[in-house]
């Protein structure tokens, strides 16, 4: 690696020598503040926070956009270099909501904390303020332009991580505003809900809408049985909202503080994820044996299946009609539970708790309703959940560990990894190639299509058959795998396609991390490295396997893709186009 020699604050250093200064302080462990930068994405030099001096230049600079060279001296702290940005943040504020105790991002909205940090004096500035409407048209994104600084890391995450690009800057100058083409409402586009705007923002402009309160009512209902079921990755990320570092699993503290909320059951989604999998794995080997709809490709990523409704409505008919992991939980508890314990499907108010905003979306998707009402009444993300235990005044650390409810508290390993980018593939591969051969794997890692690599691809020989593969996660590189497919480049005959980045460990609910922590932790690796150690130690990890999904089949759904198990667990898809 090739360096150069800088200064930084009086000390010496060797840094790379493509590295702008501020990739250079952070080699030094100094922290450069910024609102605008989130790395590979949004690098523009729009907030002026990361001004800092450098010798022999004009004036401030930005250090986010600013490269190195040899024998530069840059000054981090001056005086003239606090001023300069304490003077900025005042200026945000001055054209900013400031009700900050009533915001859903108090304690982790990076403008506040960096105003705390230059002790900011929020009225500095009067004058002129900008009012809008809050924009509550998407069934999952609320946008209060009344809290945008004008950022546009949102932007960023929209248009250059995702390549879809329906919010950017109208207008111009002090009437600048970040909202969709024509000033349409979000609803009224072709979003996908997935929420990477949400973890982008630094402040309030964006946020989930909070179903939360309709969860404590029917919990508060003695005519409401209410039941919730938790995904594999929010035991992967939950503990970060209560100080927790990523990658830690707190399993065992998120069920009993789910518990002390006061649900009817507190079940593990695992199992759904492994219902899923012995529904589509054979799904997979029908189409495949007869040559039809293939590739095949996985549908558990509700922001991935509108994407592809809106941009690729040709690719729909290749779509697994197998619901996800949530609406299986959803339609199995109410037929087959209800129908044990006697319970009518109306009086069940069915929860999930997911890492996902798009999941609010599929809630009332058409064709999810196995038993005349939804399958599934509310979603709640990983933060909504984190408040609602916060709320009720439960202390998540001290905690003892509790076990998922009977009768759904079994899941397998494979049920676990599908919060990771090549999760659901590597799952349903561990059934369909055991059904192949017919007999046990020798190896069941499928490492090749592991890992937070944009697009996978791999091919296995099993007995006589090969199976080709190719796994995406984010919506983008869900665009060039597809137009690889269509031009003819790439042929395979399963896919496996996540709508976030990195999977569902990375998707729009999960837990606010700082644009500091998001630029130089890897949250996907750590996350996703407690799904797999949590597969590595279960004794079961393989969908087919789980004795909860054995009496599932041998009780009520006969076998996979039978009549009554596509009346139940599948589902239909809209040609949307744009």
């Amino acid at each position: 690696m090739e360096t150069v020699n800088v200064k930084i604050n009086g000390r010496e250093y060797a840094v790379p020598s493509n590295s702008t200064v501020l990739e250079a302080a952070r080699y030094a462990k100094i922290d450069i503040p910024t609102l605008c930068y989130l790395k590979d994405i949004n690098e523009i030099g729009a907030c002026r926070l990361c001004l800092v001096e450098v010798k022999g230049a004009r004036g401030l600079v930005t250090a986010c956009v600013y490269p190195v060279n040899e024998g530069m001296e840059i000054f981090t702290n001056t005086p003239k270099v606090l001023a300069a940005r304490k003077m900025n943040l005042q200026l945000l504020l001055s054209n900013h909501n400031k009700e900050c105790l009533s915001c859903v991002r108090s304690t982790t909205c990076e403008l506040q904390k960096l105003c705390n940090d230059y002790g900011v004096d929020e009225n500095y500035f009067s004058g002129k303020v900008n009012h809008y409407e809050v924009d509550d048209s998407s069934p999952a994104i609320i946008r209060n332009n009344e809290k945008c600084i004008l950022c546009r890391r949102c932007v960023a995450a929209c248009g250059n991580m995702q390549g879809i690009g329906v919010i950017g800057a109208n207008d111009r100058g002090f009437d600048t505003s970040i909202g969709s083409v024509f000033e349409h409402k979000l609803g009224d586009t072709s979003c996908v809900n997935c929420g990477q705007c949400i973890v982008a923002c630094p402040t309030g402009a964006l946020y989930e809408k909070d179903d939360t309160q309709k969860v404590l009512d029917a919990i508060a209902d003695p005519t409401k049985h209410v039941a919730i079921c938790l995904a594999p990755s929010v035991r992967a990320t939950i503990g970060e909202c209560f100080g927790y570092e990523p990658g830690t699993d707190t399993e065992g503290k998120m069920v009993a503080a789910t518990k002390a909320l006061g649900f009817d059951g507190v079940y593990n989604m695992n199992l759904s994820a492994d219902l899923t999998i012995m529904e589509e794995a054979h799904e997979f080997l029908d189409r495949f044996t007869k040559g039809e709809n293939l590739p095949l490709i996985t549908s558990c990523s509700p922001g991935w299946i509108k994407y592809c409704e809106h941009y690729f409505p040709e690719f729909t008919d290749n779509l697994s009609t197998c619901k996800s992991p949530q609406q299986m939980f959803g339609a199995m508890y109410k037929t087959y539970y209800a129908q044990k314990h006697n319970l009518d499907p109306k009086d069940i108010l069915f929860v999930s708790c997911i890492p996902c905003t798009a999941k609010k979306f599929e809630v009332g998707r058409p064709d999810q309703s196995a038993a005349g009402v939804p399958d599934v009444d509310v979603a709640i993300t990983t933060r909504e959940l984190a408040r609602m235990i916060e709320k009720a005044g439960i202390d998540f650390r001290n905690l003892q560990d509790e076990d998922f409810d009977d009768p759904f508290q079994i899941g397998s390993g494979a049920g676990v990894i599908f919060g990771a980018t090549g999760g659901v593939m590597e799952a349903a591969l561990r059934t369909a190639a055991e059904v192949v051969l017919g007999k046990p794997l020798e190896k069941i890692d499928f490492e090749e299509v592991r890992g937070t690599d944009p697009i996978k691809t791999a091919t296995y020989k099993l007995g006589d058959v090969t199976v080709r593969v190719a796994v995406a996660s984010g919506t983008k590189n869900a665009k060039e795998l597809l137009n690889r497919v269509k031009s003819g480049e790439l042929k395979v005959d399963f896919i496996e396609i996540m709508g976030c980045p990195g999977g569902c460990v990375n998707g729009g609910g999960q837990p606010y991390q700082p644009a500091v922590v998001r630029n130089n932790v890897d949250l996907r690796a750590k996350r996703a490295a407690v799904l797999y150690q949590a597969d590595r130690e279960l004794d079961v990890r393989k969908s087919h396997e789980n004795s909860a999904i054995k009496t599932l089949y041998s009780e009520f759904f006969e076998k996979p893709n039978s009549h009554k198990a596509h009346e139940i667990l599948h589902t239909s898809y809209i040609k949307r186009g744009l």
